[in-house]
This record gives structure tokens, C-alpha cells and sequence, in this order.
């Protein structure tokens, strides 16, 4: 899965080169489209993928703010 998100970030790296070389080079039309086909596909594709990688296995309770974790983080406070 590490391999694929990468791969997956650097084909979309790559393409939205791509996309502002058109804008630039006079195909405003092509660039745009290729831009916002990325930019889509970074917010659609890669970003609930990466998502589901990295809190695989962790547990929401820990980063939520409950009474227990603001006692927690008060006792590491205290202790420093």
C-alpha cells in the first residue's frame, strides 16, 4: 500500500507539471483540464486512500478530547 500511495503521488506530481507546462505553453484549454483532472483525483482518490493507510489499526478514542485525555494530559503537564 506504502508503494502504491507513492507512486500514486508522484504520477499526480507529474501530471499537474504537466498540466501548468500547457497553461504556459498557449493551451490554456488542455492545461486546465489536465490540472483540474488531478487536482480531483489528489482530493477523490489519493487523499481517502492515504487516510485509510495511515489510522489503519489506531484507535479514534485516543485522539479525541475526552474528560480521561484532558486528566492525561494534565498528569504529563504536572510531572514536567
Amino acid at each position: 500500500m506504502k508503494y502504491f500511495l507513492r507512486i500514486l503521488l508522484i504520477i499526480l506530481l507529474i501530471s499537474l507539471s504537466v498540466g501548468y507546462y500547457f497553461k504556459n505553453s498557449g493551451d490554456h484549454e488542455l492545461g486546465n483540464k489536465i490540472v483540474g483532472i488531478t487536482v480531483l483525483a489528489g482530493a477523490f482518490l489519493f487523499m481517502p486512500i492515504f487516510l485509510k493507510h495511515r489510522w489503519q489499526g489506531k484507535n479514534l478514542k485516543d485522539y479525541t478530547l475526552t474528560q480521561k485525555n484532558f486528566d492525561k494530559m494534565r498528569r504529563k503537564q504536572q510531572k514536567k
